[in-house]
């Protein structure tokens, strides 16, 4: 279970951007982070992915305050148990499709040999496996979003959170995208996503509204 109890957090102490949030966030399901720009979309899959700490309150992963932990065991909880799909894909322009795809493996127990197998099987559930050996300015933005897709999928992650991975993509692979997250959740993955997406929030399992 992914839950936050009194969470707050702002980038500038007299500007609260998310204040005094509890809610669970069930498993086996996808839940739709929705409301205007600006309110916290993206900041909430950022606290609850480990990359912000909260001002207040606490991130929860079952009964452990995961949010509270030392970076070293923030980072390793981050590799082994969470799957993160930025909004522009963040792929290294230096390496190899395939290479971005088993970056993840690098700081977890995922030996590469195993790293490997597991990102072509993923490339080719995605149809972008005839692009391993291709640099990420060699693909289109929809292939792109696909290979973070691979990416944040590597080691099994049970937590997935995706910020607008459908806000730059043609009906087809935007398709593909919705698909593969609800696949994840119907495998007994928490799946968050940040969206403005319509036809994702009504896709989703459940909607939480930040004013």
């Amino acid at each position: 279970m992914l839950s936050v109890a009194g969470l707050s957090f702002g980038y500038r102490a007299d500007e609260p951007i998310i204040v005094d949030l509890d809610h669970a966030f069930a498993p086996g399901a996808v839940t739709a982070v929705t409301g205007p720009s600006g309110r916290g979309k993206s900041t909430l899959l950022y606290l609850l992915g480990l990359l912000l700490t909260p001002d207040a309150g606490s991130v929860h992963i079952g009964d452990v305050a995961a949010s509270k932990m030392s970076d070293a065991d923030r980072s390793h909880l981050r590799a082994t148990r969470i799957g993160f799909v930025f909004q522009d894909a963040v792929l290294d322009p230096s390496r190899t499709v395939l290479d971005n795809v088993v970056e993840g493996a690098i700081y977890s127990d995922t030996g590469r040999g195993t790293a490997l197998s597991r990102a072509r099987e993923l490339m080719e559930r995605f149809g972008v496996e005839l692009r391993e050996t291709h640099r990420p300015g060699e693909v289109s933005g929809g292939q792109a979003q696909r290979i973070a897709l691979c990416r944040a999928l590597l080691n099994r992650p049970d937590i997935v959170l995706a910020d607008e991975p459908t806000g730059n993509l043609d009906p087809a692979a935007a398709g593909v995208v919705m698909a593969a997250l609800a696949e994840e959740a119907a495998a007994g993955a928490t799946v968050v996503v940040a969206t403005h997406d319509r036809t994702m929030i009504d896709a989703a399992d459940e909607e939480l509204a930040l004013a």
